[in-house]
C-alpha cells in the first residue's frame, strides 16, 4: 500500500512540476526546479498551459496524499487494533481474571519446534512516551513439546549492549484450566519473570500477567500471531492503568531455518 501511494505521489509531483514550468518564463522556472530537471524540460516542446481545473485537481490530490508516506515512515509495525483484553478482565477487587478460549489446546505451540532467526524491534525506553526504536537480530532454538505434550521450551540468543545474552522460555499447559502459562528467564538477571497466562483464539494467542516496572504495578500482554507458521510474530505491551491504555514496546518476527 505504501509503495502504491508513493508511486502515485511521484507521478502527481512530476505532473505538477511540468505544468508549473510550462506556465512560467525560463528564468522563473530555473528557480522552481533543479538544474538537471530544467535542462531536460527545456528540450521538450512547449505544451499548452494546464487548464485551471486540471491544475487544481492535481494540487488537491498532492496535498491529500502528502501526509500518507510520512505516516507509513513513522509506523514501526502493524499492531492489533481490537481491544487488548480478550478472555481477560480486571475484577472489582483488582484481580486479573483469565479464561481460556473455546479452542485452547495443548498443541497450540507445536509450530515453534525447530531453529529460527529473528528480527527484533524494541523501544529504547518504556512508558515514557518514547518513539525511538532499536533493531537487532537474534536466533532461537525451540526443542519441541516436552512433559508428555504439555510443555514447550526454547533458548533465545542475541547480543545486547555488546554482551552475549540468552533467554529461556518455558511454556506450560494446564489441562484443568486449559490455560497456557509462559515463563521467561533472562541471563542478565537469572530471575524468572512472573508468568503471562492465556490461550489462542484461532491463530492469535494473548497472554496476560501482572508485573512491576520501575516500582509501579503494570499489566503485561504477550501476543503471538501464527498465521504464517514459518514467519510468526510476537509482540509485547505494558499497561500502567489496568488495561485502559497500552504501549507496545517490543516485537519480533521469526523466520524458520529449513
Amino acid at each position: 500500500m505504501a509503495a502504491v501511494v508513493l508511486v502515485i505521489m511521484l507521478c502527481l509531483i512530476h505532473s505538477f512540476l511540468v505544468s508549473s514550468i510550462d506556465q512560467y518564463p525560463a528564468e522563473q522556472s530555473y528557480n522552481f526546479a533543479c538544474h538537471t530537471h530544467l535542462r531536460a524540460m527545456n528540450n521538450l516542446k512547449k505544451t499548452k498551459p494546464m487548464k485551471p481545473i486540471q491544475h487544481t485537481w492535481k494540487v488537491l490530490a498532492f496535498l491529500i496524499l502528502l501526509p500518507l508516506p510520512i505516516s507509513f515512515t513513522k509506523a514501526q509495525t502493524v499492531w492489533l487494533k481490537e481491544p487488548i483484553l480478550t478472555n481477560a478482565k480486571i475484577t472489582s477487587t483488582g484481580e486479573l481474571e483469565i479464561v481460556p478460549s473455546k479452542a485452547s489446546s495443548q498443541h497450540d505451540f507445536e509450530f515453534l519446534a525447530g531453529k529460527w532467526t529473528m528480527h527484533n524491534k524494541k523501544l529504547k525506553t518504556r512508558l515514557s512516551n518514547c518513539t525511538e526504536w532499536e533493531e537487532f537480530e537474534s536466533t532461537d532454538e525451540n526443542f519441541g513439546m516436552i512433559l508428555n505434550g504439555i510443555g514447550n521450551t526454547d533458548i533465545y540468543k542475541s547480543t545486547l549492549d555488546g554482551k552475549p545474552f540468552e533467554g529461556l522460555t518455558l511454556r506450560l499447559f494446564n489441562p484443568k484450566t486449559r490455560l497456557w502459562s509462559l515463563y521467561w528467564v533472562p541471563s542478565n538477571t537469572g530471575v524468572m519473570d512472573p508468568p503471562v497466562v492465556g490461550s489462542f483464539e484461532g491463530n492469535i494467542g494473548k497472554f496476560y500477567g501482572k508485573d512491576v516496572f520501575q516500582g509501579k504495578p503494570i499489566l503485561v500482554v504477550f501476543v503471538w500471531d501464527k498465521t504464517d507458521k514459518d514467519n510468526p510474530v510476537w509482540s509485547q505491551a505494558f499497561s500502567p492503568d489496568n488495561g485502559k491504555t497500552w504501549e507496545w514496546n517490543f516485537t519480533n518476527v521469526s523466520h524458520r531455518i529449513k
